[in-house]
């Protein structure tokens, strides 16, 4: 049964005022959409920038915040602090988490706030997310899944109601792109942010650079691998050793969500 905004705007208007943990991605642009269709009677945006988001991704967050029209505020987290977090255990996403939903929380009650939601959909719960733990313990609030929205309502609905960033790939932290146990560092992190930009700027939208040492895993879309021609690997080649890789190889089953949970 497909979802209509209505079934979304019962969940917000029992809320009077709310914050939205913010990413600028589908969920969170949708659900922030919606809660100012609602008109609480006060409602904040809040986004977290740690070396894990791209700068291009906490841009892309503050235009969309500012197309809806809603209060939005950035706060500066320096994620690889956090010692939980860089060794990079399989609850890696949980420390994570942890320490993000708390300092949105902070912030959010500074302004008077004390409920929070965030964007996880009903497909996020089938997904290993230890995070989700995080935001439970927090008390966050998941109208989305509550409703039943699954990605695909959120994306129909989304274009339904003229948001830009409607069909926008699924993005995920850049510490995704590290093997589980292999501590995180800021020049990997950069070295993959810099590769991915790469790709995209080649116009592969939906695609990762997974980092096993110095040898980079590109995943692109299943049907885009056998398009990947001679003249644009060598492209790639060249662009990744100037960033710090020493080898570089495509993955030929392509991007599927969640492969390094393995």
């Amino acid at each position: 049964m497909k979802k209509n905004l209505k079934d979304i705007e019962k969940q917000l208007t029992r809320l009077s005022c709310f914050a939205v943990a913010f990413s600028g991605g589908v969920d969170s642009s949708f659900l922030l959409a919606v809660a100012k269709k609602v008109n609480p009677e006060k409602l904040l945006a809040i986004t977290v920038s740690s070396q894990f988001v791209p700068e291009r991704e906490i841009d892309f967050a503050k235009k969309i915040a500012r197309s809806i029209g809603v209060e939005h505020i950035c706060l500066d987290m320096d994620i690889l602090e956090k010692k939980d977090v860089v060794l990079n255990t399989k609850e890696r996403c949980y420390f994570c988490k942890k320490q993000i939903f708390s300092l949105i929380k902070k912030a959010a009650e500074s302004s008077g706030i004390k409920t929070l939601v965030h964007g996880v959909n009903l497909d996020d719960l089938s997904d290993f997310r230890p995070g989700l733990k995080a935001s439970e313990e927090l008390g966050v609030l998941s109208p989305l899944a509550d409703a039943g929205f699954t990605k695909s309502d959120i994306r129909r609905l989304s274009k339904q109601l003229g948001l830009e960033n409607w069909d926008k790939p699924s993005q995920s932290c850049l510490a995704t792109r590290i093997p589980y146990n292999e501590k995180i560092k800021a020049g990997t992190l950069v070295m993959v942010d810099r590769a991915e930009a790469f790709l995209q700027n080649l116009g592969f939208d939906q695609v990762r650079v997974r980092c096993h040492g110095k040898t980079a895993r590109i995943e692109f879309e299943p049907d885009l691998v056998e398009t990947i021609n001679k003249d644009i690997r060598q492209k790639i080649s060249t662009a990744f050793v100037k960033f710090g890789f020493e080898h570089t190889s495509i993955d030929i089953d392509g991007y599927k969500t969640g492969k390094m949970n393995n």
